[in-house]
Order: C-alpha cells, then structure tokens, then sequence
C-alpha cells in the first residue's frame, strides 16, 4: 500500500498542532483528519482519533506495522516542509475581532 495523495493545511496556533492532514492510499482509500504535531523531540504524524468517555484518545485508524507508519510520516513531512501558506486559527481570529469590537 502506498500513499498517493497528501492534502495539507498549516494552522497558525498557540498549541502544538502544526497542520492538518487527509492522505489518500493506493487512489482508492482516504483517511482523513491526522494531525502534524509538534512533540519533545520534534514534529510527528498524528493519526485520527477519539475521546473515550474516560478521557483517553483512541485512534480511529493507523498503521498495523512500522514499514507503513514511516512511509505516512515521510510523505506527510515533504508536504509539510514544501507548503508556506498557513491558515489562522479560528479561535484566535475571532477572539481578535471582538476584542475590537468591545
């Protein structure tokens, strides 16, 4: 299985996520909804997930051997390290706007 698509888009936060991202495998499968993230030891992909009523975070989906997980990571990071444009956070615009406003 090989990734032939990446669509990324750079968010602009306070937090530690970077980016989101869909990935497309072989041209028929699309797993939206991973994150790049910036860790301890630098930035990582982030597969989608959930909130367990616990509190925990499950993934929804993920790579089942490490072969794949680093092909994911790979081809995420090129798009990463390739892409300029960064998108606001929307939190922060809107709080921006009224605080102008008051």
């Amino acid at each position: 299985m090989k990734v032939t698509d990446v669509r990324l888009r750079k968010i602009q936060t306070d937090g530690r996520m970077k980016a989101l991202v869909s990935i497309t495998l072989d041209e028929s499968f699309v797993v939206h909804d991973l994150r790049v993230i910036e860790g301890n030891t630098g930035l990582f992909v982030a597969m989608p997930s959930k909130r367990t009523p616990d509190g925990e975070f499950r993934d929804i989906a993920h790579p089942i051997n490490s072969e794949m997980r680093q092909e994911i990571q790979d081809a995420v990071m090129k798009v990463y390290e390739e892409t300029d444009e960064v998108i606001p956070d929307r939190n922060a615009q809107s709080s921006d706007d009224s605080e102008e406003e008051a």
